[in-house]
């Protein structure tokens, strides 16, 4: 990698990370912050995450295909001829109802790894288009709670201490009887299969509460309790 910096070995950037932090406080919507705490905070847990995915089998050939998951998820007209109760007619509806589109969080992550080589750019966009997907296999809502129990779910998968900073910024603003759920959605993370590496173009035809029993997947039942 001489003519090219990785975007995967960052330099551990407490200083950027609090400026993020300071601009999310003060606009809670801008997804931007949160791609720059990740960064800056990342480290080296991007470098181990994708050394693990180019290990696997479903890694080394989503890298030799060059898959794109962007180019599933933004055809819709596809994801609506699915089978209702898949996992892509949920993500579908998720989708419209929250009135979002996969490309949002390519704007919101733009130049975080314009410089990287294909292989780790690849990894990088595949970890970014498929957030929205794991809202739904998690079943955490773009609630301010299910975004912070999503963030401890996919700890115990990615390792990044930025996420775990999210949190512990947001904890004090979380009333007591709902920390239980983030603590459940910890566990429930350690629980599951890795997601990194999993071959979402194929389970968006198979039934979600199919693919949340195979994946180990929890129901997030302290979540759902407080949503009701």
């Amino acid at each position: 990698m001489n003519a090219t910096t990785s975007a995967i070995k960052t330099p551990f950037r407490p200083l950027a990370a609090l400026r993020a932090v300071q601009a999310l406080r003060t606009n809670p919507d801008d997804t931007r912050q949160i791609f720059m705490i990740f960064q800056a905070l990342g480290g080296r847990s991007s470098a181990r995450m994708f050394a693990r995915f180019r290990n696997s089998l479903n890694g080394q050939r989503f890298l030799s295909e060059e898959r794109s998951l962007l180019k599933v998820l933004t055809d819709r007209n596809s994801l609506a001829e699915l089978p209702a109760g898949s996992v892509g007619r949920a993500y579908l509806a998720f989708m419209e109802s929250e009135n979002l589109s996969a490309e949002g969080l390519v704007e919101a992550s733009e130049g975080r790894a314009e410089n990287a080589p294909p292989q780790e750019q690849l990894f990088l966009a595949r970890m970014r288009d498929a957030h929205d997907l794991t809202h739904i296999l998690t079943g955490y809502g773009r609630d301010p709670l299910g975004e912070l129990c999503l963030l401890a779910f996919m700890n115990r998968h990615t390792r990044n201490p930025g996420q775990l900073l999210i949190i512990a910024m947001s904890w004090l603003q979380v009333p007591k009887s709902a920390r239980p759920a983030i603590r459940e959605a910890y566990r429930n993370g350690a629980k599951a299969r890795w997601l990194v590496d999993q071959d979402y173009e194929a389970l968006l035809a198979r039934p979600l509460n199919e693919v949340r029993s195979d994946l180990g997947i929890r129901p997030p039942l302290l979540y759902e309790s407080m949503q009701s």
